[in-house]
């Protein structure tokens, strides 16, 4: 999605506590002739949010794309475990999303779009996911209310909703066959997302070609939820 938004001409800022990676992508960018840089930044710090954001000029897009998952039966499920999953994926994202809108509303940004990476699991149930739904239909409520607070100010919250996509931290997953099947049984386009298929929405989303939409969600699921 950085790399979409480079693309397209945006200077673009990544932040994740895995410096390392994001700067190597940041490089990427820039030596395809965009324009990125990396902050170290972990979201769950909210000092370390309100920070970030005081110290950075107004973003006009953010991307509130951090989250993770423990996928157990409901009866498994610790309290710990809840608190990693809500807190990373919904409380984190909420004050992220503050932060941001502060210092766009301070700066008067108009045409404001906040995009929020939720999941098909934030429209249907899921085995073994009580926590990751819990936390996605969260979001969904999370970014309508959004919505309805930022309209006055031109600032507009949608949600992004992927199907599994095949990244560093779900390629495990993949390698237990049974699983592997059950997921394309669902995908009635018969094959794992790839990040590529967010690119287009990211973008949609953050332009404006998107100008009267808020407090939706663009599902790319490969038809997993039109059954």
């Amino acid at each position: 999605m950085a790399a979409a938004f480079a693309e397209a001409g945006a200077a673009v800022t990544l932040a994740a506590r895995s410096g390392h990676e994001i700067a190597s992508v940041a490089e990427a960018i820039g030596r395809s002739g965009g324009q990125a840089e990396a902050a170290a930044l972990d979201v769950s710090d909210l000092d370390a949010v309100t920070r970030f954001f005081d110290e950075r000029p107004a973003f006009h897009v953010l991307v509130n794309n951090a989250g993770t998952n423990r996928p157990k039966p409901m009866i498994n499920v610790s309290e710990a475990d809840y608190d990693a999953v809500l807190d990373l994926n919904v409380k984190s994202a909420f004050f992220v999303a503050q932060a941001c809108v502060r210092q766009m509303l301070a700066a008067r940004i108009e045409g404001g779009s906040l995009i929020h990476i939720g999941s098909q699991m934030g429209h249907v149930g899921g085995p073994n996911r009580s926590l990751y739904c819990a936390s996605k239909w969260a979001l969904e409520g999370m970014s309508k209310s959004f919505a309805l607070d930022l309209a006055p100010y031109g600032i507009r919250s949608n949600t992004i909703a992927p199907t599994f996509i095949e990244t560093p931290m779900t390629r495990p997953f993949f390698e237990d066959t049974a699983f592997k099947a059950s997921v394309l049984d669902k995908i009635k386009l018969g094959r794992i997302g790839r990040v590529e298929d967010l690119m287009g929405a990211a973008v949609f989303l953050a332009s404006d070609a998107s100008s009267l939409m808020t407090g939706t969600s663009l599902v790319v699921d490969g038809g997993w939820t039109a059954e």
